[in-house]
Order: structure tokens, then sequence, then C-alpha cells
């Protein structure tokens, strides 16, 4: 395991450093666990469960060196979402829901390891998922608004819950007390986030509140936490059936793949701060790992933290001894001080809770996206919108779908051009873009970049025949294949009626830089015969040099010969 191998080379100078993170980062792991159970509808001893374990399980078996997992806003309405109505208002189903969620999407996750898989995150481009999660961020700030203001509000969507705040406003159920705590909450943590202070603004202002709370004797008048379960993770299972397998398959996906798209790029990036790489699908190991045994033990799904890991890398973390010391020091807060959960305001917790999803937001990069690829931008705010409209569990659905839509889109119409000679420059390029370039004699060069399958078969088809009906009729057509990377049968089929076109009209068809993988395919549909050795050309130059019959000089003008 990774976490052993780390600790054959551990050296002694880390150990203060690493316990110092440890305990720095227990002062977040507390409010945040808490007030992510809260968003999920589950209670708040399971935020706990779900930091505890998979902080010790990915000590031994995640490949990062200080990665935090533990419960995250981005994952949290999803799994509120996907639990709560099977639940149908059953606190004790609703925990085992959540367990064997997370224990199904350890599952995808560990059978996605063990096929090397660590590429299928892919299935979400990033304009989508920053669409995505800005949906997320936007449902839960405003789930969480009432809270903010000491009342709660009961509404399973956006605009539900939108509607219920502006009503509890307006019918006087805010508590200026709570609502103070909230808003100054907020207010601190963004504070001393701008003031670069290295007090974490979330410990300041979650012990600021407790003591207020209890200082003015408020606990029996504001909503608080209240006090926590003593005791350590269990499992919670009872109770589950088949049915309960099947309709949580769907959401346990969808979680993998947000919470490893999430983790493995938080993994990659702090890996190569510090000069190491960190295999993808070793990630996914890790990752489906820790899920699956916080799921057997009274959790529910976790991914990497984005506020957390960071703190933990500014306090001087080496090595997942930190993220241990945080978990062994939670469990010590559960088993001795349960109580003291009874002066948290929920307030603060929203503030928290809000604060946290704000990161999300990225607007700027929508913007950015609009202004440089429209496409993009747009495919970023439909899922925004599909979130937002639909749910955040459909919005996983419509994100993937839409990333598919994205990939088709960009393969259909791939760009493709015709290449030619440009006096004082080597090589053969865009006709389009150098009208000073011409066709070398009568060759016209094409060029097509995508992999060649069912869905741009014809436009590639169409393109050729366009390039070899226009004027000055070409007598060669070389199709520079350098880009094409795979062909399917479909795209074969089309490829023979091309040839058959270009003979028809008595021009002669060679392939250049045509990759052996796609080569082969010709061959097992039995087109060695018909594309023989003749047929193709190491290289576009080679290709040119063999139809004129001498070599040409690279510069100079077009129709210059050697």
């Amino acid at each position: 395991m990774p976490g052993v191998d780390v600790l054959a080379r551990y050296e002694r100078g880390w150990i203060r450093d690493d316990v110092v993170a440890g305990v720095v980062l227990t002062a977040l792991l507390i409010p945040a666990g808490i007030g992510y159970a809260q968003v999920s509808g589950l209670p708040p001893v399971t935020g706990l469960y779900a930091t505890i374990v998979p902080l010790a399980v990915y000590a031994l078996a995640g490949p990062s060196r200080i990665l935090v997992l533990g419960p995250d806003s981005s994952l949290a309405p999803i799994i509120g979402a996907s639990v709560l109505p099977l639940a149908a208002g059953d606190p004790d189903r609703a925990v085992a829901l959540a367990g064997l969620l997370a224990i199904l999407m350890g599952g995808f996750l560990l059978i996605g390891s063990v096929f090397r898989l660590g590429f299928v995150t892919d299935l979400l481009s990033k304009p989508i998922r920053i669409g995505y999660l800005n949906g997320v961020a936007l449902v839960v700030i405003v789930g969480q608004l009432p809270a903010l203001f000491g009342f709660s509000v009961s509404a399973d969507t956006l605009f539900g819950d939108a509607r219920g705040f502006v009503e509890g406003l307006g019918d006087g159920l805010a508590d200026p007390r709570a609502a103070a705590i909230g808003v100054g909450s907020v207010s601190l943590i963004l504070g001393l986030r701008l003031a670069r202070s290295k007090i974490p603004g979330v410990l300041v202002a979650v012990v600021g509140a407790m003591l207020l709370v209890g200082v003015f004797g408020w606990r029996d008048e504001l909503p608080v936490v209240g006090s926590l379960p003593s005791g350590l993770p269990a499992p919670a299972l009872g109770g589950l059936s088949w049915g309960d397998v099947g309709s949580l398959l769907g959401p346990a996906f969808g979680i993998a793949l947000i919470a490893f798209a999430d983790t493995g790029v938080l993994s990659r990036v702090f890996a190569a701060r510090h000069g190491e790489h960190v295999d993808g699908s070793d990630e996914m190991r890790g990752l489906g790992l820790a899920n699956a045994a916080t799921g057997a033990l009274g959790g529910f799904p976790v991914s990497a933290s984005t506020s957390r890991t960071p703190v933990a890398e500014q306090a001087g973390a080496h090595t997942q001894l930190a993220g241990a010391t945080g978990a062994l020091l939670l469990v010590g807060f559960v088993v001795l001080t349960p109580d003291l959960t009874s002066f948290l305001p929920t307030s603060a917790l929203a503030g928290v809770v809000i604060v946290a999803a704000g990161t999300l937001i990225d607007v700027p990069e929508v913007a950015r996206l609009l202004r440089v690829e429209p496409i993009d931008g747009l495919l970023s705010i439909a899922a925004f919108l599909g979130v937002i409209l639909i749910g955040v569990l459909e919005g996983i659905v419509i994100a993937i779908a839409l990333s598919v839509v994205a990939f088709t889109n960009n393969a259909w119409r791939p760009y493709r051009a015709e290449l030619g000679r440009i006096p004082m420059v080597r090589g053969y390029h865009d006709l389009a873009r150098h009208p000073e370039g011409h066709r070398v004699d009568e060759i016209a060069i094409v060029r097509f970049d995508a992999p060649l399958f069912f869905a741009n078969a014809g436009i590639f088809g169409n393109y050729v025949r366009t390039v070899a009906a226009s004027e000055p009729r070409p007598r060669h057509l070389v199709l520079a294949a350098e880009p094409i990377t795979s062909i399917d049968s479909t795209a074969i089929d089309e490829l023979i009626a091309v040839d058959d076109y270009l003979t028809q009209a008595g021009i002669e068809f060679v392939i250049a830089e045509l990759k052996d993988p796609v080569r082969d395919s010709l061959t097992r549909h039995g087109l060695a015969e018909r594309f023989g050795p003749q047929r193709f050309a190491p290289t576009v130059g080679a290709a040119v040099d063999t139809i004129l019959g001498y070599e040409r000089d690279d510069i100079g003008d077009p129709s210059d010969r050697n």
C-alpha cells in the first residue's frame, strides 16, 4: 500500500510538521463534516464519521501525500437528492441509504481502477463541469439562506427554497441573533481570507459563535446542532433491499464520476507542486476504498476537499500522517466531548457552508469561454441551467450528455483543409489561411483533423470530392492522414466510395502519414489489395516527390523545380 511505502521512507523531522498540520486541519474538519451532513439532510454525526474513516483509509491506500478526503459541498446536495426521497422522512433509513450510496460509488471506482479507467473523468469536460458546479453552488447557497437567518424552509427545489426564504423574511421568521451570527460568520471568514490570515477564518467564526451562545445563554433559544451521540463509526445499513440498490446505481455512478474528476485534478495539482506524479487509476482505487469503508461504517460519499487540502499543505503537512492525526483527534472529539456541539448555532454552520459553496462559483471563466470559445461557454451555461431548473441529480445526467454532445460535435465537424506550398516557407500549409500559397502542380493535398467514424465519414467524403472537383482539376490527390488516429467500418466504406469516385475521375489517390493501427484496420477489412504499398507514402513530401519524379526544393516559389 502507498501508505506503507511512505512510512518506509518517512523522515523523523516530518513528525512535528505533520502532527501540527493535523491539529490545524481538525479545526476545519468538524464544522465542515457537520455542515455538509446538514446539507445532505443527514444527522450531524454522520459527517464526522464520513471524515474519520476516509482520512484513516486514505492514509494507507491513497497515492497522494497530502490530499485531504471528506464531505464536500459539490457532493452534498446530490447525496440529499438521491437518498431523501427514498428515506421518506426516516433518518435511520436515510443514513443507511447514504452508506449504500457510498459503497456503490466505491465499487464503481474500484472496478474502474482494476481496468485502469482513470481517464474516464474526461467524460466531463472542464466547461461543463464549471457550469454544473456553478449550479450546485447556487443550489447550496440558496438552500442555506433560511438557516443563516435562523429558520427553516421545507422545499425540494431551488426556486422553492428561494420563495420560502423570501416569504419567511416577510413573515418575520428570521431571528436577529441567529442572522447576526450567520452573516457575521460569513463576513469574518471572507475578511480573514482577504487579509491572508494564517488563522483559518472558519475556526474563528465557529469558535466565536459557540462562545456567544454559551456566554449569553442562547443554547435553548437559537437553533443549534445539538449534542452528538457518543461512539465510534459503526455499521448502519439495516433495512435495505435490492430495490434500494437498483435505485441508487445511477446516482452512485454520477457521484463517482464527479468525485473522481475533482479528486483527480486536485491530486495532480498538488503532486506537480512537489515534483511528483500520481497515477489516475491508483487515485481511483484510493478514493474507492475510502468511500466503500465510510459507507460501511455510517458515513456517506466523499471526495478530495479543495478547501481543506490547501490548509494541510500551508500548515506544513508532508504526508498522510497529518490526515491520520486529524482522524484520531476527531475520534477523541466524538467520544469525549459530544455535548460541545450543543453550543454550535446552525446559522454559523450555514455561513461556513455558504462560503465553501461560493468557492465553487467561477463566473469569470464562463465569461472567458463565451468570449474565446462560444460553444464551450454555451454548454457551460446549459449545464448550469440543467441543475437549477431540473435538479441536482438530473444535472449529472445532463452534464454527461452535454459532454458527449460536445465531443460528438467536435469530432463530427472537424477542421479540414487543402494544403499547398507558400513561397519561402518549408512544408505544406493551409491554403485557406494563406491565399498566397498554391497547389503543387496538379496535386491536391487534403487534411482531415479527426478520427474517421460513422458521424463524420460523410463529411470527409464530401470534402474530398469537393476538392477533387475544384478548378484547376487535380490529377493526383494526397490525403495527409496523420491526424486520423482511428477508422471504423462506416468510414472504411466511405473511403472505398471516395477511392472509386477518384478513380472514375481519373485522379490518383495516395494516402500519406497513415498510422499503422489504422492501416491494420484496412487490412482486416480485406483492403490490402485495393490499398497496396504503392498507395501509401511515409510523408506528404515523399508522396509529392514520387508523383513528380524528382525531389522538390523546400524553399522557393511553388512553381520552381530543382
